[in-house]
């Protein structure tokens, strides 16, 4: 069996995050929460069930997953694979088996879990959310010829490709960054629908005019970036 390690980003996920951890199959190795500044009981109960917590002051979602990831580069016994995964209980955290079927079954590098219209719960995407996946895909189609429909959190991808890809983004830009690479270095990769649900709790991006402003801003950046750089 692959080593499988999962990084759960989490600011302030008290009410959610054993939900979380709980319903990850028994397939995983280990589950490590990194608490990105949480003020409330987020740490305590994530260690309650289970979880290595790690704790990373600088707020931002991509601070948090490097924090994992150095944690992880610093393990005696490094993973196979590593799926990353929100805190808020909006992903079905049991359908990790079907994320990593098609690296542990076909070899492929990249998957990402495709949040369709067909499988998500009414209102748990924001319109802000919806337009913002669709111009980015699209424009990701355009420029690079991509098959990619979702810039969905829910993603998992082979250790080592994942080290090759030096992921740099700090804070909203971290999913768009890692997929801008994966094509430029020509990772295979694939989508699988996964269903989605209202999150637990309000969001810290799309619930914010602020944050969904900052988020599109720093999407569209790296994917102009990028053209430039083609």
């Amino acid at each position: 069996m692959p080593i499988i390690k999962v990084i759960i980003p989490a600011y302030n996920e008290a009410d959610s995050i054993a939900n979380v951890i709980n319903d990850i199959p028994s397939i995983v190795d280990e589950v490590i929460v990194v608490s990105n500044n949480s003020t409330d009981a987020t740490e305590i109960n994530a260690k309650q069930a289970g979880a290595t917590v790690l704790k990373e002051g600088q707020k931002g979602y991509g601070y948090a997953c490097l924090k994992g990831m150095d944690y992880v580069s610093k393990l005696k016994t490094k993973p196979d694979i590593i799926v990353f995964l929100d805190g808020d209980y909006s992903d079905y955290p049991e359908e990790l088996n079907k994320i990593v079927q098609p690296i542990t079954e076909n070899n492929i590098d990249f998957v990402i879990g495709a949040r369709v219209k067909r499988l998500r719960e009414q209102g748990s995407m924001t319109m802000p959310q919806i337009f913002g996946n669709w111009l980015a895909t699209f424009l990701m189609r355009m420029m690079f010829n991509s098959t990619f429909t979702d810039l969905g959190p829910f993603r998992a991808i082979k250790y080592d490709k994942l080290l090759a890809l030096n992921m740099q983004d700090k804070t909203y830009g971290w999913t768009v960054e890692m997929q801008l690479k994966a094509l430029k270095q020509k990772l295979s990769y694939v989508e699988i629908p996964v269903n989605y649900r209202n999150r637990i709790g309000v969001s810290k991006v799309s619930g914010t005019v602020k944050g969904a402003i900052f988020a599109g801003v720093k999407i569209l950046g790296w994917i102009f970036k990028y053209s430039i750089k083609k």
